[in-house]
């Protein structure tokens, strides 16, 4: 966050939490129009976590808009090129442009019952052919038209590699505690995310069905098969504090917080010392849950499975781990050289 803070910018505008939830305040009070969406999203049921993410997005909206000269009633969308550039000064990722884009018209629409204008002087993306019938990549789901398109930002499509078997095992060696083993196997051999594993309760382990709920993004639940009992046993009889203050599976286990639950810091740290050696440098929490989905796609798991074990809302984002990483595709070449070879041999 502070590098796409960086630059001039007013910085007496800033996000408080409070216990209703997060709030924008600027030098001479509260911001108003951007509280009010925020409470309407609280309302609708949105996790903290969307919710702190809308705040921070208008966080640099405001801060350019103040720096522009420019008032939410003003704003037109040949404005949001504007925004656009100096997003792209402070290094910002074209996905992240892009959901403040969406944040950005969202509260224009909030707050004008209108959408933002297209206007004049405005670059938008051309629209592609696709032909009629259904979609290339998986044919289920229908075509529709395409209505006006929105401002949006070009999104390099990027390969994400999962861990090799070697980085697995490194970092597994790595491990002291049975916690710090059932958390990573929890990302490894279940697929969770980071929020989901330190989500998880006493009462989501059913030991007796051999199986773990978990409550995914957007407060949708699945179940997954309990892998990993052993670790996760060996942390409750041996590792877990008797009398904790809260339900929480994963907790702290020294200092003065112990038995209090695990933060998003403290797993962050788990793995941030761990990628210091080279062998590890990629091996973040997300690449596990990437590793898992690459393993078993490769293991022949149906799409439609694979979507559920993965909680994803949309089948197309389960696409990614079908997809052949440039290590498959090299070990694949390899095995037909080797036949091509002793052909011509």
């Amino acid at each position: 966050m502070t590098r796409a803070l960086a630059g001039d910018v007013d910085t007496s505008l800033r996000v408080t939490c409070s216990d209703p939830g997060h709030t924008l305040v600027a030098a001479d009070g509260p911001i108003a129009e951007a509280n009010e969406f925020l409470a309407a999203l609280q309302v609708r049921g949105l996790s903290p976590r969307t919710i702190r993410a809308y705040a921070y997005d208008l966080l640099l909206l405001y801060r350019w808009m103040h720096a522009a000269g420019r008032s939410l009633r003003q704003l037109e969308a040949r404005d949001l090129l504007g925004f656009i550039a100096a997003q792209r000064k402070v290094g910002a990722e074209p996905k992240s442009i892009n959901r403040r884009l969406t944040t950005a018209r969202l509260l224009y629409r909030f707050w004008m019952n209108r959408e933002l204008g297209v206007g004049s002087r405005v670059s938008l993306p051309g629209a592609h052919y696709k032909g009629p019938g259904r979609d290339h990549d998986l044919g289920i789901h229908r075509l529709r038209r395409r209505g006006v398109l929105k401002l949006r930002v070009r999104e390099p499509r990027k390969l994400v590699e999962p861990l090799t078997p070697e980085q697995v095992r490194a970092f597994l060696r790595s491990l002291k505690r049975y916690r710090d083993l059932a958390i990573t196997h929890f990302m490894l051999l279940c697929g969770l995310r980071s929020a989901e594993v330190l989500g998880l309760e006493l009462d989501d382990i059913i030991f007796s069905d051999g199986r773990v709920r978990v409550c995914g993004k957007g407060q949708r639940d699945r179940a997954l098969p309990l892998v990993l009992s052993r670790a996760l046993r060996r942390y409750l009889e041996l590792e877990r504090p008797r009398q904790c203050s809260k339900p929480r599976l994963f907790v702290i286990l020294q200092g003065k917080r112990r038995g209090q639950p695990m933060t998003p810091a403290g797993l962050r740290s788990l793995f941030r010392h761990r990628r210091r050696r080279r062998v590890l440098a990629i091996a973040n929490p997300h690449r596990f849950r990437h590793t898992f989905g690459a393993d078993m796609a490769r293991a022949g798991v149906r799409l439609p499975v694979l979507q559920q074990m993965m909680g994803h809302a949309d089948l197309k984002t389960t696409l990614q781990y079908v997809r052949l990483s440039m290590a498959d595709v090299a070990d694949e070449f390899r095995r037909a050289l080797k036949k091509i070879a002793a052909r011509y041999r």
